[in-house]
């Protein structure tokens, strides 16, 4: 059984590093972002996002456990956020280690993560999803995530043209 558990500051640092290095990995692999600067980028939006690490108001880092005594198996990562008003909940990270993939715990972890955010008053959970990862794309659709708009981009390379 799939369980959330309030990530260990011992977790975090490992956590953080392989994070960045992913994220910085999936903007240029989405054309977003040049290679030679991609991961002081990405280190910079993680600075932005955690500046006081676990100890950021309003986001919550949960280590994914097979059982809540058992291994960890990835992590999810999600802020409250408010905009026009409305608070919501946002994943900004998922991940479960290539060896514990196709068992099923990102979606228990999101299924685990429901009931969270409504104890927090909040009544909707959003994401991004990378349009060069359609497994993921396919996981979040199947429990009931919809599309509310879709970014496109085109590439003109260094020279403009």
């Amino acid at each position: 059984m799939t369980a959330l558990v309030p990530m260990r500051q011992e977790a975090f640092a490992a956590y953080q590093e392989s994070a960045i290095v992913g994220y910085a990995e999936d903007n240029v692999a989405a054309g977003r972002w040049p290679v030679d600067d991609a991961i002081a980028r990405s280190r910079a939006d993680f600075a932005n996002s955690l500046p006081q690490g676990l100890a950021t108001p309003d986001n919550h880092l949960f280590e994914i456990r097979d059982d809540p005594d058992g291994p960890t198996v990835g992590v999810i990562w999600f802020a409250v956020i408010e905009k026009n008003g409305i608070r919501s909940a946002f994943v900004y990270d998922v991940e479960v280690a290539p060896e514990f993939r196709r068992r099923g715990h990102a979606r228990a972890a999101f299924e685990a993560l429901e009931p969270i955010v409504r104890s927090l008053g909040l009544s909707s959970i959003g994401l991004h999803v990378f349009g060069h990862n359609p497994g993921a794309q396919a996981l979040y659709q199947s429990l009931g995530y919809g599309v509310t708009g879709v970014n496109m981009l085109k590439a003109l390379g260094k020279s403009g043209t």
